[in-house]
């Protein structure tokens, strides 16, 4: 264990690495490896060998789609950085890792465009009450200056970003930096330590104004430091260091640090930074309310191994934790550890015992969940983190092609659930299809990717079918007779039924005015049970809904008489009367809220009426500047693919949340379609 200035000491950090796509996370956590010693050298995201990204489906698409975690030393301190996705359809992959964790380190570059982005990420950070840096990558690149960079990513943040360190340039190339609390410069050497310098002549008037402004902000916080300032004397350098500690902790401020990550410029600083600045384990047990006097672990991802089985990597919160200890879930369940083992993204080292702030992988922990509680505790107890992943916005209905692997198929998907919480799978009664959702079509893609890869299984996948239903326009009366002589006792069932619509809602309604007894009252729900059974495929092919069907008169034979005569009677009747009612073909409508930000909410607008939708509004969306809200109706069957044409219109951060509104009438070419895609014509 390590000690920090003021001798506090800390134990074992672990730290998130978030941002948008894109920003550079592999990168800076291959040169953090690379700057600990954990790997001899940094290779770049092209090369295919990073430590996270590591999977065949992540090399493939050039991006991460899991969690990767990765412990290594720093200054006799042990630090594990999880790597999280930067898509929005990989998103809740951080959800239970962030929860569990002391700092998290936003990675983001001078792009106006990945605002929104950066945005959804701070948010998700402010809910969870996670302390961050931010590190303003690809400085190299940037054309604006540091400080004209940080007013355009504000509006991103809801507190202030409090910049850290400026450029140096030379020719109008970065570097270099100067770190504003110790006035001091750091000329960049590639993949290198910096090298200490005085700051240079022509960087001092703009040192000391950003410096100023960096102590104005601190002193927000400081009435004593405020006081110094009014009076200009020159605060002590290890009141600026406890407070800049305080602020981040407290989540007043985001201190934003400078570099490129690419070169491993920046990186020690970040470094030092999250040694002496982070909270311990022991603040983070604070804010998830776990209980001291025992050993508590928070589950932070599920990994099935090729060959070493089921893994949980989970954050021991306090407490000692040793291999072959039974731990107590929170319905009281046990679970015996077997295994511990220290991360390196693929690679783990057997370790015999973990202590609290310790990052590990438990193995075969068999009845175990991403994001529940463990503890020594018999009984358990209550659990720290409630995951609840947002709402799927794409399906596809999946198969496999063999007929042989579909239980094989099955307990994949449910592997890749546990891995993958967000995953929803159902099956569809009505078109007999296993559906798959998650959030986006490239998710899914690397679902199907995984279950063809690693899993060994072809699949066929196909748009889920949309759930029509039909209906009547008029009534009509028809009577229903089965009758059939084949020896011995016979078949006799006589019906005469009245079919009538119903309002849109109402569903099926069944009446009989039978009298003097001509249908004897023990076939009666007989004659109910046969028409039910002929509305799951009326004569256009789908369900049939909001319909009435009164039984008002009929006959029958002492003997030949039966349940199943009567069925087959009334099934008769509504097979002939239906086709006389005017059927017609309904289609689902869903209420949709989009939301998007304001500079795409007009092309959001302008794609609804483009899937048949109707635009009922849309508003600012409340207490998030730059965004709005959007509200329409829109069929299902335009729903299946917009989630693509969303994200397409708004750098990938759009989302949606649908709910079914209605039925609607549907007639035409597109009712044809539907009814030929079903194998039935009008």
């Amino acid at each position: 264990m390590g000690t920090r200035a003021g001798g506090r000491r800390t134990g074992p950090k672990c730290i998130a690495i978030v941002g948008p796509f894109a920003s550079g996370k592999t990168t800076l956590l291959e040169a953090i490896l690379a700057r600990t010693g954990a790997i001899p050298r940094q290779s770049p995201v092209s090369s295919g060998n990073t430590v996270s990204d590591h999977s065949p489906e992540a090399r493939a698409h050039a991006m991460s789609v899991e969690a990767t975690f990765a412990t290594t030393d720093f200054m006799g301190e042990q630090i594990t950085f999880v790597d999280c996705p930067g898509s929005i359809e990989f998103a809740f992959e951080a959800e239970p890792v962030l929860a569990a964790c002391d700092l998290a380190v936003v990675v983001a570059e001078a792009d106006e465009k990945k605002i929104p982005a950066l945005q959804l990420i701070m948010r998700k950070l402010d809910d969870l009450a996670i302390p961050r840096i931010l590190f303003l990558n690809k400085v190299d690149k940037a054309v604006a200056g540091v400080r004209e960079t940080l007013k355009m990513l504000q509006p991103a943040s809801t507190v202030p970003l409090l910049l850290r360190q400026i450029p140096v340039r030379k020719d109008g190339i970065v570097i270099g930096s100067i770190d504003l609390a110790l006035e001091r410069a750091y000329i960049y050497r590639e993949y290198a330590e910096s090298q200490v310098a005085e700051i240079p002549n022509d960087d001092k008037a703009r040192e000391l104004e950003a410096r100023f402004s960096m102590l104005e902000t601190l002193a927000d916080h400081d009435d004593h430091l405020m006081e110094q300032l009014l009076e200009e004397i020159e605060p002590p350098k290890d009141a600026i260091f406890d407070d800049l500690s305080a602020d981040l902790r407290a989540g007043a401020v985001t201190p934003v640090l400078i570099g490129t990550a690419e070169k491993g410029n920046g990186v020690l600083r970040l470094l030092k930074a999250i040694r002496h600045d982070a909270p311990d384990v022991e603040a983070t047990r604070k804010r998830l309310g776990a209980p001291d006097g025992q050993t508590v672990v928070q589950v932070m991802k599920t990994i099935h191994t090729a060959h070493g089985g089921k893994l949980s990597v989970s954050r021991v919160l306090s407490g000692q934790l040793a291999d072959a200890a039974e731990l107590f879930l929170s319905n009281g369940d046990t679970a015996k550890v077997s295994g511990i083992y220290r991360m390196l993204g693929k690679d783990q080292s057997k370790l015999t015992s973990a202590k609290a702030g310790d990052t590990v992988a438990l193995g075969k922990l068999d009845n175990v969940k991403t994001g529940q509680t463990l503890s020594s505790a018999k009984g358990g107890i209550r659990p720290l983190v409630t995951l609840e992943p947002p709402q799927p916005v794409f399906a596809f209905a999946l198969r496999p092609k063999e007929r042989k692997d579909e239980v094989k198929m099955s307990a994949a998907i449910q592997r890749l659930a546990e891995e993958d919480p967000s995953l929803s799978l159902r099956h569809n009664q009505d078109s007999a299809e296993t559906v798959l959702s998650g959030h986006g079509e490239m998710h899914l893609r690397v679902v199907r990717e995984r279950l063809e890869g690693k899993n060994q299984i072809p699949i066929e996948g196909h748009t889920p079918a949309v759930p029509y239903r039909e209906t009547i326009r008029k009534s009509a009366q028809q009577r229903g007779r089965h009758k059939k002589q084949s020896g011995g006792h016979g078949q006799f069932g006589d019906v005469v039924i009245e079919i009538k619509p119903l309002p849109r809602g109402s569903g099926f309604q069944f009446s009989d005015t039978i009298t003097g007894g001509v249908v004897p009252k023990t076939y009666i729900q007989s004659v109910e049970t046969g028409i039910r059974d002929y509305l799951k495929t009326g004569p256009l092919g789908f369900p049939v809904v909001d319909v009435a069907v009164n039984l008002s008169d009929g006959s029958y034979h002492a003997v030949d008489s039966s349940d199943m005569a009567f069925q087959m009677a009334a099934k008769l009747a509504m097979k002939e009367g239906m086709a006389a009612c005017s059927p017609v073909l309904l289609e689902p409508i869903m209420k949709v809220e989009i939301v998007t930000p304001s500079d795409a909410t007009s092309k959001i607008i302008a794609l609804i009426p483009q899937r048949r939708g109707q635009i009922l509004g849309y508003d600012a969306r409340p207490d998030w500047p730059g965004w709005d809200v959007v509200e329409a109706t829109m069929p299902q069957a335009e729903i299946g693919d917009l989630i693509i044409e969303l994200r397409s219109a708004t750098a990938g951060v759009a989302s949606y949340k649908a709910t079914f509104d209605h039925m609607a009438e549907l007639t035409g070419r597109l009712a044809d379609e539907a009814m030929n895609a079903n194998g039935k014509a009008a």
